[in-house]
């Protein structure tokens, strides 16, 4: 991922404030994928159709890990649930709030608050790939639900593949340092969660498209009984 004139060396939080405040961000992967514009306008924006398909999944009170601006911590609120996003980017918290809807700053592996007590906690926007390790997050989100309670996952198209490396973030201020990302396909989710302890409950189709590849889907998981 080049660009010249780009050589400063960011952290991640300065480098996801920068694209949140308007700079045109790219993100790359070890992993092979190619690198793509972070998409920060659809994250700004309201809640789409399958972002409502999306979040016709969640119950309760709900904790939204990497809550970005907020849009789905923001609609779960407007729907009357008890919602809180978290993210490590401050401006991030401080957009969510924005629209009124409740942040904090916070680390998923670090305490959240009222754990033990979210009847869902949602991984939107391909987060279950945080840290890059898809199990480890999942044995986390085990902890912070509630007894009876659901991971509500959004993960790739069936046939896409699941991978896990280390990404980079460019804005024209530099890039930041890498960072570990992993990407979970739909196929493999059932495997990951029973490495987790959790269970595939459902898997669904947000998207209305014609091709599959090109759909959101989102699965459902609980602990196993």
């Amino acid at each position: 991922m080049g660009g010249a004139g780009v050589s400063a060396e960011l952290s991640f939080t300065d480098a996801f404030t920068y694209a949140l405040r308007g700079a045109r961000a790219r993100v790359a992967h070890s992993s092979g994928r190619g690198p793509s514009e972070l998409p920060v306008e659809s994250w700004t924006s309201p809640a789409d159709d399958d972002d409502h398909a999306l979040l016709d999944l969640c119950d309760g009170p709900t904790l939204d890990v990497g809550c970005g601006p907020g849009r789905l911590t923001h609609e779960l609120t407007l729907r009357g649930h008890r919602a809180l996003g978290v993210d490590v980017v401050a401006e991030a918290v401080n957009l969510t709030r924005q629209r009124g809807a409740e942040a904090v700053v916070a680390d998923v592996f670090d305490t959240v608050p009222d754990e033990g007590s979210w009847s869902t906690v949602l991984l939107a926007d391909g987060n279950v790939g945080i840290a890059g390790d898809p199990a480890r997050l999942l044995r986390r989100i085990r902890e912070v639900l509630r007894p009876g309670g659901q991971a509500v996952v959004e993960v790739a198209a069936p046939g896409s593949g699941s991978s896990s490396g280390w990404s980079t973030l460019e804005v024209p201020h530099g890039r930041c340092r890498p960072f570990r990302w992993a990407f979970l396909a739909v196929d493999d989710v059932a495997a990951v969660a029973a490495a987790a302890g959790m269970v595939l409950v459902s898997a669904h189709r947000l998207s209305t498209l014609d091709d599959a590849q090109q759909a959101r889907w989102a699965t459902v998981l609980a602990e196993q009984p």
